[in-house]
């Protein structure tokens, strides 16, 4: 809502870049997907190599500990 009332804001002072920025969103959106898809996968690997350091750990602490 904050990013609607900052465009809304930028387009009473300037429409034309106001406009501009109403077009060149989908492209930005579209070219930073990758990346964010990327992002998740590596988070992912990560928390899994994390998961399977702290195995024994979580092991020896017993049921208790769950």
């Amino acid at each position: 809502m904050a990013a609607f009332f900052l465009w809304c804001i930028l387009f009473v002072l300037c429409w034309p870049i106001a406009l501009f920025a109403l077009v060149i969103y989908p492209l930005v959106w579209l070219l930073t997907l990758p990346l964010r898809i990327f992002g998740i996968a590596v988070h992912g690997v990560l928390g899994l190599i994390s998961a399977l350091f702290f195995l024994p750990v979580r092991l020896l602490r017993g049921p208790r500990a769950i």
